[in-house]
């Protein structure tokens, strides 16, 4: 008899500023959602995502009328969002785009002060042929040193808290550490791996797009295989975002 071997899962993470170019140039919101349906990943974490901006939508023609995340999402996918920053015109802040079932989300506010409005928005959804849910936790931590220690504990409470022991979990996005401490303290802290340092020995420098030197945007895993990971840079990639895209195979 052959083993089952549960199908492989591609996820991506990608800081999209709020649709818009580097230096806000132009609107690639529609372009970021035809590369991302050429790559075709199973569960997207999105940073950055403009849920509605009034002065936008009467400024730019291409401005999609639905929110950006259920823009990017699959043609029947499923979608969440976590509003982090509100203001006159509108708000944004992280979403996640799956394939699969989401069956639970919740932002968690995660805001160090009143300059940065940041959260976790965690999901938990139903890939197919996979006894537990899968739990997504997407993050876009603060600018400021003082800022990431304490929601790096905030992350590990709530990984505590509601993350069952051996529940396969992802926790991706743009931690903004350029100095390379959030892996130390996830790995001691809750035995997360991150898929670059698994796959190829180092983080990804993901920023700037264009010229990436800074490492800024992660994606960890517990209780899941890494098969690849892979630093979307290059044409077109680059002249999107600010951010690279990162993306990584993953099996249970």
């Amino acid at each position: 008899m052959t083993a089952r071997t549960d199908p492989a899962l591609t996820v991506v993470t990608y800081n999209i500023h709020k649709g818009f170019s580097a230096l806000n140039r132009r609107l690639v919101v529609h372009e970021i959602r035809e590369r991302l349906h050429e790559l075709a990943p199973d569960v997207v974490f999105l940073q950055e995502v403009q849920g509605a901006h009034q002065r936008h939508s009467r400024r730019h023609v291409q401005w999609p009328q639905a929110a950006q995340h259920e823009f990017l999402a699959h043609e029947g996918g499923h979608t969440a969002y976590g509003r982090n920053a509100v203001y006159r015109d509108g708000h944004h802040g992280n979403a996640i785009v799956s394939r699969y079932p989401i069956v639970r989300s919740e932002n968690v506010d995660v805001s160090h002060h009143v300059f940065e409005s940041r959260g976790l928005l965690h999901c938990e959804m139903a890939v197919p042929g996979w006894r537990e849910p899968l739990h997504c936790i997407n993050v876009h931590l603060g600018l400021w040193a003082r800022s990431r220690r304490f929601q790096l504990e905030w992350l590990c409470h709530r990984i505590r808290e509601a993350v069952p022991d051996g529940a396969p979990l992802v926790v991706a996005g743009d931690f903004n550490d350029w100095r390379g401490a959030a892996s130390a303290v996830l790995a001691r802290e809750l035995g997360l791996a991150e898929v670059f340092e698994q796959a190829l020995g180092r983080h990804a420098r993901s920023y700037p797009a264009r010229l990436p030197m800074l490492a800024l945007d992660r994606i960890y895993v517990r209780d899941l295989k890494v098969g690849g990971a892979q630093r979307l840079a290059g044409s077109p990639w680059s002249t999107l975002s600010d951010h690279a895209a990162l993306a990584a195979q993953l099996t249970r």
